[in-house]
C-alpha cells in the first residue's frame, strides 16, 4: 500500500520551486516526513500571498494553499 502527498491550489511560487502535485511513498513516515519538510519550507520561504494548511487522513497527507485574508 503506498501513501501520498497532494498539493492542492498550486500557486506560483511551489511551481517557480519544482513542486509536483502528488508524491507517492512506499511508507507513512516518509509522506509524513516529506509532508513536514515541504510545509516548512512553504511556510518560511514562499511569498506572504498564501497560507499553507497541512492536513492527514489515513497517512495520506495533503497541503492546501489558500489566500491570506488581509486583516
Amino acid at each position: 500500500m503506498g501513501y501520498t502527498l497532494e498539493v492542492k491550489n498550486a500557486c506560483g511560487c511551489f511551481k517557480r520551486d519544482g513542486g509536483v502535485d502528488i508524491q507517492s511513498f512506499d511508507s507513512i513516515q516518509d509522506a509524513k516526513e516529506e509532508a513536514q519538510t515541504l510545509h516548512a519550507r512553504m511556510e518560511k520561504n514562499y511569498c506572504k500571498k498564501h497560507k499553507f494548511v497541512l492536513s492527514t487522513m489515513g497517512g495520506n497527507y495533503t497541503i492546501t494553499i489558500q489566500p491570506r485574508v488581509a486583516g
